[in-house]
């Protein structure tokens, strides 16, 4: 059995450390392993194959990234992973990890791995956690297809919270995508037309609402180029849900401010409600509501 150099093995290390752990057939070889040393790693379990020319190195519970890693190296070079699958990683959408997804332009089976052919440009290609993926608003126009419209506009909230992904920046994707299922779908959830609650916070106010029978706001909808929490157009009224998860930034204090002072310049009076105001105690807001929404 032809021998290895000694510094193979930190070579490998090194290749592995960099990728979650995951070496290719290729990258071995190219670093200077030949055939024979690689098939004797595999043999005594220094190397475990995950997919065909893809490996872990020397550990048998993978991590998420390292999955989606070994998904990405065996679709091919200009893989990237997608959908559910880049959604997670994006922190998008909630719940378990999703099975690996990758787009890739040439004609691939990877049991395991769903895999959607498709060109993209190299705009649509981003990089997290050192994992080749779509970007946030491609990743929105392919999440399209499989997630029900509440769930969709969560996931483009979360975009716009996250990443300040825009209505536009999705737009730009889904013109240059001109097929892509859900389309309709996603364009109602741009315009703001699907009613969604977006966290337990507004969930609890629409309930107090209801209960004191109230007239309901349109929710998390785009007013004078910025979304608003709720709104009551023909009273002309705003109102902001302040949640410590997305307003304790100094970029989220911004926005809260500016969307303030747009709401007052388009006419509208404006409030804005805590959590306290709203698990607490709530009965001022809802006197204060009765009133304004009389």
């Amino acid at each position: 059995m032809e021998r290895e150099p000694r510094t193979a093995e930190t070579t490998i290390r090194d290749l592995a450390s960099q990728a979650h752990g995951v070496v290719t057939r290729r990258e071995l070889l190219e670093a200077g392993s030949t055939p024979a040393q690689v098939r004797s790693r595999v043999e005594k379990g220094l190397l475990i194959p995950v997919h065909r020319g893809v490996y872990r190195v020397g550990h048998l519970a993978p991590s998420v990234e390292a999955r989606y890693t070994a998904a990405v190296k065996a679709a091919g070079d200009e893989a990237l992973l997608c959908g559910r699958a880049a959604a997670y990683l994006w922190r998008l959408i909630k719940g378990p990890a999703p099975k690996p997804e990758v787009l890739t332009p040439g004609d691939r089976r990877i049991p395991g791995v769903v895999v959607h052919r498709a060109r993209r440009t190299a705009a649509e290609r981003a990089v997290r956690l050192a994992i080749p993926l779509t970007t946030v608003p491609r990743t929105l126009v392919d999440l399209a297809s499989s997630l029900p419209e509440p769930a969709l506009a969560r996931a483009c909230h979360e975009a716009g919270v996250r990443y300040r992904t825009t209505p536009a920046q999705v737009a730009e994707v889904i013109g240059r995508v001109p097929n892509a299922a859900g389309r309709a779908k996603l364009e109602r959830v741009l315009r703001g037309d699907v009613r969604v609650t977006l966290s337990g916070l507004e969930a609890r106010f629409l309930r107090l609402l209801r209960k004191k029978g109230l007239s309901l706001p349109v929710t998390n909808r785009p007013a004078g180029g910025r979304r608003v929490d709720c709104r009551w157009p023909e009273h002309r009224l705003t109102v902001e849900l302040d949640s410590y998860r997305y307003h304790h930034s100094r970029h989220a204090w911004e926005q809260d401010r500016r969307r303030e002072r747009e709401a007052r310049a388009r006419g509208d009076e404006f409030r804005r409600y805590t959590y306290g105001d709203v698990f607490d105690d709530p009965s001022f807001m809802l006197a204060e509501l009765r009133k304004l929404l009389s």
